[in-house]
C-alpha cells in the first residue's frame, strides 16, 4: 500500500505595481483554486525593493498550504497565475504585478535548472525572512540546519520591512 504524502508548502508573494494588495488576494485565490486551500497567510509587510533600489517600495506575505502536487507543478501553476495576473518578466528583479516564489516543499532540498528549493537567496533576504518567522518561526531550512528564528536573527539585510 502507498502511502499518500502531503507536503508542507510556504510561498512568498510579492508585488509594486497597480493595487499590489489586490495583486495579492487574486494571487492566494488562484493558489487556493489551482492548487490547494491556502491555510494560512502571514501580515502584509510592505517593503523596500531589493536587487533594485529605484523600483517602488513592494506588498510581501507569506503563505502555507498542503498539497499532493510536486513542486516542478507548482513552479508551474504559479507562473501560469503570475502570467494571468498580468506579470511581465522584462528584467532582472524588476517591476511585477505578481511574483510568487516557492521557499518551502516539505523539508526537500531541489537543485534543478528551473528550481532550486529552499529559494537560494531566502536566508538573505528580509522580506522574505521577516513574514515566515510570523508564521513558522520554528521551521528548519533544510540545507542550513538553521531554523527560520535563528535566520532572523543572523540577517545582514537592513533593508526596510514594515507590517502594515
Amino acid at each position: 500500500m502507498f502511502a499518500i504524502i502531503m507536503e508542507d508548502v510556504y510561498l512568498l508573494l510579492g508585488s509594486n505595481l497597480g493595487d499590489r494588495g489586490r495583486f495579492l488576494q487574486r494571487a492566494i485565490a488562484e493558489v487556493t483554486e489551482k492548487i490547494a486551500k491556502v491555510e494560512k497567510v502571514s501580515s502584509v509587510f510592505e517593503t523596500a525593493p531589493w536587487g533594485k533600489n529605484d523600483e517602488p517600495a513592494y506588498l510581501n506575505q507569506a503563505v502555507f498550504f498542503k498539497s499532493l502536487k510536486t513542486a516542478k507543478e507548482i513552479l508551474r501553476i504559479t507562473q501560469e497565475i503570475e502570467l494571468h495576473l498580468g506579470r511581465q518578466r522584462e528584467e532582472k528583479w524588476g517591476s511585477r504585478t505578481i511574483d510568487i516564489d516557492i521557499l518551502f516543499y516539505g523539508d526537500q532540498i531541489i537543485e534543478e535548472p528551473e528550481l532550486i528549493i529552499p529559494h537560494l537567496h531566502f536566508h538573505n533576504r528580509r522580506f522574505a525572512v521577516e513574514p515566515m518567522l510570523e508564521m513558522a518561526p520554528d521551521l528548519v531550512h533544510p540545507r542550513l540546519k538553521k531554523t527560520v528564528r535563528v535566520l532572523s536573527e543572523e540577517l545582514t539585510d537592513n533593508l526596510s520591512v514594515e507590517k502594515i
